[in-house]
């Protein structure tokens, strides 16, 4: 799995119609505005830190980012950007909404400053591990073909998944900030497979077009919870996607931007119904929030 990603994304842009699939972010701007305006409200009450630095793990095309920091702007944020990226061609992408950005391999890498961090759909494409019966499920080529070596009750997890949130809630904890974690997933661990190949906006089986289709696994929030606190951050409670966004009012920024643009009011309704309804991505999606002890927890919690 992290050899197909590896490869899938440092030689595409798999965003949009012409891709494989379309994230939060670019379906509209409210996405990001909101992201940013939480952002920004911690950055204010932890005392408006001028060291604070906007960061991004997996920024995509940079569309989040750029909500996000204009939203961030208005509160009066100037502060640096960094981005974890790795494929050379989102980062191509990313460099022309943010050219003054700052590009890291890992989070290990980011600056020893306060973090004012997003991950939207980051951990999803980590790899996972399953087992059957205790014993871990591989794949090999059998008759000329790739195929699992065993079926049965699976269950996943995801080392590289807990040492992403570790190393975060690390450098949250050493020096200060905040982290917004939005990914498609479930609240604690059970059995399932969930592993998913996704391939011109369809579903695709898993073991198909090595490299050329996006993999991806559900995100176990439980586990994240518990790696942030390991690292030694707090963590919110886990809201969905849709609560959260309702609960901060993107029904009323929905509103104010129909009005200042008419023409878009039925796009703007379609956008809004799709990131919030629970038949859409606002019931399979969650959001947590993790921070350091000495700032404070982001809003839009229960």
């Amino acid at each position: 799995m992290e050899a197909c990603n590896a490869y899938y994304y440092a030689t595409r842009d798999p965003l949009g119609a012409d891709g494989d699939f379309t994230t939060a972010p670019e379906i509209s701007q409210m996405f990001g505005e909101i992201v940013g305006a939480v952002l920004a409200d911690c950055w204010v009450r932890a005392g408006k830190r001028a060291d604070a630095t906007y960061v991004e793990l997996g920024p995509g095309r940079g569309t989040l980012a750029a909500d996000a920091l204009r939203a961030m702007a208005r509160a009066g944020f100037q502060g640096e950007v960094h981005f974890v990226e790795t494929s050379p061609v989102l980062r191509a992408e990313q460099a022309v909404r943010h050219p003054n950005a700052h590009w890291h391999d890992a989070i290990e890498e980011l600056p020893r400053a306060p973090l004012l961090l997003v991950a939207n759909e980051f951990l999803d494409a980590l790899p996972v591990r399953q087992r059957v019966d205790g014993i871990e499920r591989t794949i090999e080529v059998i008759g000329g073909a790739l195929a699992f070596t065993r079926d049965g009750v699976i269950i996943e997890d995801s080392p590289a998944r807990r040492d992403a949130v570790a190393a975060l809630a690390q450098r949250l904890a050493d020096n200060g900030g905040v982290a917004l974690v939005i990914d498609y997933g479930y609240p604690a661990s059970a059995p399932g497979d969930t592993l998913q190949a996704v391939h011109g906006h369809q579903f695709a089986h898993i073991l198909d077009r090595p490299g050329e289709q996006d993999l991806t696994a559900h995100v176990n929030f439980g586990a994240v919870a518990e790696a942030a606190r390991d690292g030694g951050a707090e963590v919110t409670p886990l809201a969905t996607q849709g609560d959260w966004l309702q609960r901060l009012g993107i029904a009323k920024r929905a509103e104010a931007l129909s009005e200042t643009f008419p023409g878009r009011a039925k796009e703007i309704a379609a956008a809004r119904h799709r990131l919030c309804d629970v038949q859409e991505m606002g019931s399979l999606f969650k959001v947590i929030g993790i921070h350091s002890t000495d700032w404070p927890a982001p809003a839009g919690f229960a």
